[in-house]
């Protein structure tokens, strides 16, 4: 394995798949909502999406899939649905005594997965990333297998990350103004997201 490529390949998959987007508004947002051990189903829901969202790319299902502009709209339609609803959960959750009741209908591990599996930016970071290098050149296989398998490592740390990141948001002791305001705007970081997603 060429080791120069690796840590290149390693920076690039850490930078694009840990910059700010629809999944990690949605794990940030969900930590503060739910805490860490309520939003791990949440958590693991996502991740067992995108491993197979990464598995579709690397084994070029999604050129193609992008030869058919149609299906691609109705899975961006369908992500850009749910961060709406996402969103607004988020902006409407309870405040102060009422917030230990918050609801978890959008932490579920069901809800993690649809957006994993329907998540734009994830499917052109594993596409840009699985073409842009090659870390074993002896043979294709092999590194599709190799880089698939760091991309499932990357997004296992970097979202973990993002949900301890709501947890600590979580843990502020804000007045019931404050925490209202800080969910309205967790809401409107899910909505930015899914508005990115659609364009």
């Amino acid at each position: 394995m060429d080791m120069v490529a690796l840590g290149i390949f390693l920076t690039a998959a850490v930078g694009l798949l840990g910059s700010p987007g629809p999944a990690i508004a949605a794990l940030v947002a969900v930590g503060r909502a739910r805490g860490f051990v309520g939003g791990l189903p949440y958590y693991l829901g996502l991740q067992v999406g995108l491993a197979i969202a990464a598995g579709v790319t690397a084994a070029g299902l999604f050129s193609l899939l992008a030869a058919f502009p149609s299906a691609l709209r109705v899975m961006t339609i369908a992500a850009t649905i749910y961060l709406i609803y996402l969103a607004y959960k988020i902006a409407s959750s309870p405040v102060g005594d009422a917030a230990a009741e918050r609801s978890g209908t959008h932490a579920s591990p069901a809800a993690g997965f649809l957006l994993g599996m329907t998540n734009p930016k994830a499917y052109l970071a594993f596409a840009s990333l699985l073409a842009s290098y090659t870390l074993i050149k002896e043979s294709a296989q092999h590194d599709t297998l190799a880089k698939w398998f760091l991309l499932v490592v990357v997004m296992i740390v970097v979202d973990i990350i993002w949900l301890y990141v709501g947890v600590f948001l979580r843990g502020l002791m804000l007045s019931p103004n404050g925490e209202r305001a800080l969910n309205v705007t967790l809401g409107l970081m899910v909505l930015i997201a899914a508005g990115l997603a659609f364009v």
